[in-house]
């Protein structure tokens, strides 16, 4: 590990880093600020440069992308994200690191305090974005909230064309799986509705404060047209959290509650092309949009 050094040089990727979050800065931030870690708010904070300039390299973002980011903290991804990208739209639970982060910005990068807006609300109750729309979403998420806010999101930001976001190992590993998958469940069928979603890397513990006690990993989305279905997505998402509710069971059994009876789930599963005796497991987004027309037309 090398030494910092008050001016950084750039590094091999051309970035400038003397304006980024290292260790030492973010505890004496969050020690100034009085801020101590909650586990309510899920909040870990990145104080590794190399991570947050990964993030930015992985989401692919340039300077026509306007980027929403949930959670920002103390910064450290938004200064990495700042010099890449048109705008940043930072929406932060916590009043106080709400209030300190343009103050942080407008400190160590006021060439781009005018590239920040931020805004103090919960991401879940996030209905309407301030313009410019964000294109991308790029974010650290916390661990308890990861899947309800990537896909509030997805649903009421439509021009979000792209998602990168860390979050807890095992929630990217169902975000990205593939049905048949043993981790393959709501959360990648839902978020399959909305996207391609596939894993982008791993990232170790220790590259937060506090150190969580499991690893991350980076999941990438691009958005795509949902199925064609003469389903709503909400009929659509029923048939699979019924699907799901009795992982186990067979469709049959599983949908019996959904459809109103054993019979008339087995008629919509045969309708729509399933195997009334395979499970949710093994049913692609496409397939549960089917099953959910069919309900609809009987």
């Amino acid at each position: 590990m090398t030494t910092e050094q008050p001016q950084e040089q750039p590094d091999e990727h051309g970035d400038h880093l003397e304006h980024l979050l290292g260790p030492a800065q973010v505890r004496e931030l969050a020690a100034r600020l009085g801020v101590r870690p909650t586990k309510a708010w899920g909040q870990n904070f990145v104080i590794d440069k190399g991570t947050v300039r990964r993030i930015v390299r992985a989401a692919e973002v340039g300077p026509d992308d306007v980027v929403l980011e949930v959670g920002p903290g103390l910064g450290s991804l938004t200064l990495a994200l700042l010099p890449q990208v048109r705008h940043v739209t930072a929406v932060e639970i916590d009043p106080v690191l709400a209030g300190q982060l343009p103050e942080t910005v407008a400190t160590r990068a006021p060439h781009l305090a005018d590239r920040l807006t931020v805004l103090q609300t919960d991401a879940l109750r996030v209905a309407e974005l301030p313009d410019p729309q964000p294109t991308a979403l790029v974010a650290n998420l916390p661990y308890n909230v990861a899947v309800p806010v990537v896909l509030h999101l997805l649903a009421t930001v439509p021009t979000l064309e792209t998602v990168l976001v860390m979050v807890q190992l095992e929630v990217a590993e169902r975000l990205a799986a593939a049905p048949g998958s043993k981790v393959y469940g709501v959360p990648s069928v839902k978020a399959n509705w909305y996207a391609e979603v596939s894993g982008a890397g791993r990232i170790g513990r220790n590259v937060f404060w506090p150190a969580p006690n499991v690893d991350s990993g980076l999941v990438r989305m691009v958005r795509r047209e949902p199925p064609v279905t003469a389903a709503s997505r909400q009929a659509v998402f029923a048939v699979v959290d019924a699907a799901f509710a009795q992982r186990r069971k067979t469709l049959r059994a599983a949908l019996s509650g959904w459809a109103g009876s054993p019979a008339a789930a087995e008629e919509a599963l045969r309708a729509a092309g399933v195997d009334p005796r395979a499970r949710g497991e093994v049913l692609g987004v496409a397939d549960f949009a089917r099953i959910a027309a069919h309900r609809v037309r009987s």
